[in-house]
């Protein structure tokens, strides 16, 4: 029997990216409608979902797409697995050595997340964000268990807290203590510090995007594009449990919004530094998300 082929590069990339925008993938998608059950709670007919569709993705989703390819690029200066490496088993002990460049990849990735964190002034779509972050995260230590990005991302996760603190700003977005949230085999930062036991705030969906397509090969027009395929997907798909609309009829709208995708991708993919992420606010889905966030009878979390 012959050997099996080696999958290059590029068919690895391909196959990683149809694998991230996957809806059946464990990140808790499934929980969200992208701020259109608020919308058509609100009064928007299903008739302006595809309005609703572009008008996200020249705001919000810009922004969010903006991020994770940034994330990306800072993700990358954290360096490669070592040759030979494999990814680390839930019952082996974390490496105590810090990869070179890991210290420099965290500092932008806590750049880029405080960059985000200032252009999305809801703070409901941000705690959104990072569930959706959460469900992504884990993924990520599964997968790439001690990959240098992953163990940027953690340090970057202290960094953060670190000016928070100092700035007086209370973490009401913070997660578990990073000794107990981070499994067996992801690593500590420079300096042991994620793995010191202090909470630890949760990063955003877009940063942990970004660190996932850096840890899988993508390019940063391919994660570009799966923000963009993800968000209108999201909205598709919601609206069939919100409306009697005909599936083909949904499975249509993302279709016609391809151009937009494409063209919010080849918008962003050139960006490297977290102060060029376009802010473009979007006043009545923020006023949505707050609403919806007080909702007790909803279909979706958000």
């Amino acid at each position: 029997m012959s050997e099996m082929r080696e999958v290059d590069a590029e068919g690895r990339a391909e196959l990683m990216l149809a694998l991230l925008a996957d809806a059946r993938l464990p990140t808790g998608g499934h929980t969200q409608s992208a701020g259109l059950e608020p919308a058509l709670r609100a009064g928007m007919p299903a008739a302006r979902v595809p309005d609703y569709v572009r008008a996200r993705l020249a705001t919000v989703t810009r922004v969010e797409a903006a991020t994770a390819v940034v994330a990306r690029h800072v993700a990358l200066a954290a360096g490669p697995r070592p040759d030979g490496a494999e990814p680390a088993s839930a019952d082996r002990a974390p490496s105590v050595e810090v990869p070179d460049g890991v210290a420099s990849a965290a500092r932008g990735l806590a750049g880029t997340w405080v960059a985000w964190t200032a252009r999305t002034p809801s703070h409901a779509l941000r705690e959104t964000s990072q569930r959706l972050g959460r469900g992504y995260l884990r993924l990520l230590r599964r997968l790439w268990a001690g990959h240098p990005a992953v163990v940027a991302l953690d340090e970057a996760a202290a960094l953060v807290a670190d000016a928070r603190r100092a700035d007086g700003v209370p973490d009401a977005g913070a997660g578990a203590p990073s000794a107990e949230r981070a499994p067996s085999g992801t690593g500590p930062g420079p300096g042991g510090r994620a793995a010191a036991g202090r909470r630890a705030p949760q990063p955003p969906r877009p940063v942990v995007l970004g660190v996932t397509a850096a840890c899988a090969g993508l390019s940063a027009l391919q994660v570009a594009r799966l923000v963009g395929y993800e968000d209108v997907q999201t909205v598709a798909a919601a609206t069939l449990k919100l409306e009697p609309v005909d599936p083909v009829v949904a499975t249509g709208w993302v279709v016609a919004a391809q151009p937009a995708i494409d063209a919010l991708a080849h918008d962003v993919a050139h960006l490297t530094d977290p102060r060029a992420i376009p802010a473009h606010g979007a006043p009545l889905v923020e006023q949505w998300a707050e609403l919806h966030a007080r909702t007790t009878e909803r279909l979706f979390s958000a």
